[in-house]
């Protein structure tokens, strides 16, 4: 759990220095928690010098989580914002599946030492590219923009200038009356919110276990079959986003999660028998008096649910919520609102890997699932009614949008 309080710290960080040093700079300076905190893993005596490199990971996550979608939504033409901000998540889940195929071969400690190279990578390329037109046109740097964008796009053709009055100087608590400001706001900090209160997590850490139980003889495929479906879900997402946009893919995944969050509980329904006050573990074998092909039957109708839940999760609250977060908010205040928004997620992230167990013996397992259900609904209406179609309009329109 220690990398997502590191993460949120990250997010908080982040928020400041995307609007001080610049999107570039903050991406580049976020590689040297990164390497220095693999490094400390990898040559870890003892638990606390764990601890420390991954608290030093999880602020790098943080603070990659918060530059990377606003770098690629500021450089992107409006026509594929929606794709290539969806790369963010693609490449997460991509990251993931990655790691897993290497632990199967790899000891941790080499595991940490690979964990240096995307960062690697990232400082040396990053050095290529330019500044985002919008944050050198905040810096008052017309010429720098300019040349950016035509780097960038290859002409100006497209390009709608932000406004940048004295008005539009950095964040004021009085801001958040406004419309423009307080909508995207809520909207942001609510979609980070439902995108953990899915149960996403706490499906991911019980994949392995509840494929045992459909008498899966290798768990760690298990792992794999799951990265693999996260991978090619957020693909297909990403190809459709800018056809089928942002708002009804949310739907659509939400009502995927409801469904497959529904019969997962069902799952532990119909398998729990007398109860137990032991570990989640224990909770989770099958107390039940059919015999072992029901119960093989049944564990077969939970792997099909959570093989369900990610794909549906995948397609829409997977890559979304970052990719509105950083389309939603006005320059001026896209630091610190991007910040609070990050800051949500992590933190909502801990609660949930951190709670999940407890939750599931005080509702039983069933109960656990049939709550992340509910607010799976609660995600769709919220859909619905609160949030705008942001596909193939400039990040001005958008803006404008909220402002009314």
């Amino acid at each position: 759990a220690i990398v997502t309080l590191g993460a949120a710290a990250g997010g908080v960080l982040g928020g400041w220095l995307v609007d001080r040093a610049g999107r570039k700079l903050s991406l580049l300076l976020c590689t040297v928690p990164f390497v220095v905190g693999f490094a400390i893993i990898t040559a870890a005596q003892d638990v606390w010098m764990l601890l420390g490199g991954r608290l030093l990971t999880g602020v790098a996550c943080g603070i990659a989580s918060l530059v990377a979608p606003v770098y690629i939504s500021e450089i992107a033409y409006p026509a594929v914002r929606g794709l290539l901000g969806s790369c963010v998540q693609l490449m997460v889940v991509t990251g993931i599946l990655l790691a897993y195929l290497a632990g199967w071969v790899l000891e941790w400690r080499w595991l940490a030492v690979l964990g240096c190279v995307p960062p690697s990578f990232m400082l040396l390329l990053m050095c290529c590219m330019p500044e985002t037109p919008r944050f050198l046109l905040t810096q008052h740097k017309r010429q720098e923009a300019t040349a950016a964008l035509q780097f960038l796009w290859g002409s100006e053709q497209g390009w709608e200038e932000p406004p940048i009055g004295a008005e539009h100087q950095g964040f004021h608590l009085a801001q958040l009356r406004r419309p423009g400001i307080y909508k995207p706001f809520i909207i942001g900090v609510l979609l980070m919110a439902f995108q953990q209160l899915s149960g996403i997590n706490a499906v991911m850490f019980y994949a392995e276990t509840i494929f045992e139980e459909a008498k899966f003889k290798d768990s760690s495929l298990a792992s794999v079959v799951v990265g693999v479906i996260q991978v090619l879900f957020t693909a297909v997402a990403a190809l459709i986003m800018d056809r089928a946009g942002r708002r009804l893919l949310l739907a659509l995944s939400g009502v995927v999660m409801v469904f497959s969050t529904s019969a997962f509980g069902a799952y532990f329904k119909l398998t729990q028998g007398a109860p137990s006050n032991s570990s989640h573990m224990d909770l989770l074998a099958p107390i039940s008096m059919e015999p072992a092909e029901a119960s093989v039957g049944l564990a077969w109708l939970a792997v099909g649910s959570v093989c369900l839940f990610i794909a549906g999760f995948a397609v829409g609250w997977g890559p979304i919520p970052w990719l509105l977060m950083s389309e939603i908010f006005p320059l001026h205040v896209k630091g610190v609102a991007t910040g609070v928004c990050v800051l949500t997620n992590w933190l909502m992230a801990f609660l949930v890997t951190k709670e999940f167990s407890s939750l599931m013996e005080v509702l039983r397992p069933y109960g656990a699932f049939w709550l992340a259900s509910a607010f799976c609904i609660l995600s769709v209406l919220f859909t619905l009614f609160c949030i705008p179609e942001t596909k193939g309009k400039t990040l001005e329109q958008i803006t404008a949008h909220f402002e009314g």
